[in-house]
């Protein structure tokens, strides 16, 4: 009964998307079926089947070594953080991300990444047959984060026109940056975060073509050259893409021609970076959770029993229900939704950190792919402020108005993913 309540709800969670969606008519819903088997495929096979449950725990273990590798530099500063029998969350979770984020920045300044993220993302577009730069931004983000992938795809934005830029903006939220991987791994089971990261990539696509459906001509459908963070400088020029692909990427080359930073530098920029990321988290979580307790104790002394869990259980309560949870499940479900949306997920994950593996297999599965995302209110600022240093005035007012659609897209590409893997974790 349960599974047949968790497919259901996946067909529900579609459908929302085309209640919500701007232009009904044009939805491509052989684009969107093909995807959906691909996800339930993938979901299968990294979930259910032994050569993917193989290659997954082969990821989270790679993962997990190089947070192991961190601690030695965080021992050598801080030994007493280390040297303990139980790590706080800073030490665990967020002070390996210095180490992490440099090294995927290496990655990117070798040129390793950026091969990568165009041939996936190319691949990712021909079987999708989708527009080569959404499929090309929805790898580049798993890799990079929304708001980097953003500032190195800058000139490609530039170009765009304002619809196209409204799929950017609800992609960008239902993304999770490869570097923080690490320290979800610390607090949720790694087999199921690894799982997440392809299956959002897939979902963001179908949950944006739903909803925002853009016709893109043959001559708009390029891809700009990737570059670095540091190397995006304000362009003015607009690239001709009149011809191929080829020809616009050697257009962007000519008209930009980046200088490379001198690696040392590039690593020092790199390493601040990642301090500002771990103090920007560590903020988040002291400001989400003392205000979340000043709340809960205002709406306590109106009703002792009423708390901001509560009322967002409440509101979430059908959503969670459909992933196939019996009702007292589906609720505490919803509570931690609720939460992790009007917070961050790092609040939830801390929260049920100590107790995950004593969850079900089913409830276990769904809420950690749940929670890998940033999809969330404060996501919507990033987005927006990232978008206003990019873009014309205009076309940042054009996102801006689409705020609802942005949090309604993150949200439907994580019930999406918890649903598809669901259906194969019981």
């Amino acid at each position: 009964m349960y599974l047949l309540i968790n497919i259901i709800g996946i067909l529900v969670f579609i459908g929302v998307a085309f209640l919500f969606s701007k232009d009904k008519k044009h939805v491509d819903w052989r684009s969107v079926i093909t995807m959906l088997v691909i996800n339930v495929f993938l979901a299968w096979f990294l979930t259910g089947f032994s050569i993917g449950i193989d290659g997954v725990k082969a990821a989270a273990n790679a993962f997990n070594w190089m947070v192991q590798i961190s601690y030695s530099g965080i021992g050598f500063a801080l030994a007493s953080w280390v040297d303990v029998k139980q790590m706080d969350f800073v030490t665990s979770s967020l002070l390996p991300i210095l180490m992490i984020v440099p090294l995927f920045d290496i990655l990117t300044y070798i040129g390793f990444l950026p091969w990568l993220i165009k041939w996936v993302g190319r691949g990712l577009a021909f079987v999708t047959r989708q527009p080569k730069f959404e499929s090309f931004f929805a790898v580049e983000m798993m890799f990079l984060g929304n708001t980097e992938a953003l500032a190195v795809s800058s000139l490609q934005l530039k170009q765009m026109k304002a619809q196209r830029l409204v799929t950017i903006a609800m992609m960008s939220m239902s993304c999770v940056t490869a570097s923080i991987l690490g320290a979800y791994m610390q607090m949720m089971p790694g087999e199921y975060v690894i799982a997440a990261v392809p299956i959002n990539i897939v979902n963001a696509i179908i949950v944006t073509i739903i909803l925002n459906p853009v016709t893109v001509t043959p001559e708009e459908d390029t891809i700009a050259k990737i570059g670095g963070s540091s190397q995006v400088e304000e362009n003015n020029q607009t690239t001709d893409t009149s011809g191929s692909e080829d020809l616009a990427e050697a257009q962007v080359k000519e008209d930009m021609k980046p200088k490379k930073e001198p690696f040392f530098s590039f690593l020092g920029d790199s390493i601040l970076g990642a301090g500002k990321l771990v103090l920007i988290i560590l903020a988040n979580v002291i400001a989400f959770v003392a205000l979340a307790k000043l709340i809960d104790e205002g709406l306590q002394l109106i009703f002792p029993w009423l708390t901001l869990e509560n009322i967002l259980g409440v509101i979430m309560f059908p959503f969670a229900w459909l992933l196939g949870l019996d009702v007292p499940t589906a609720f505490k479900f919803a509570q931690f939704m609720g939460t992790k949306l009007v917070t961050n997920e790092f609040v939830v994950m801390g929260k049920v950190s100590p107790v995950v593996d004593t969850y079900a297999p089913h409830f276990k599965a769904m809420l950690t792919v749940f929670l890998t995302s940033f999809a969330n209110l404060s996501t919507t600022g990033m987005i927006i402020g990232a978008f206003k240093g990019i873009v014309d005035r205009k076309k940042n007012d054009v996102i801006s108005k689409n705020v609802g659609y942005m949090l309604l897209s993150g949200v439907l590409v994580s019930l999406m993913s918890a649903g598809v893997v669901g259906l194969f974790s019981w």
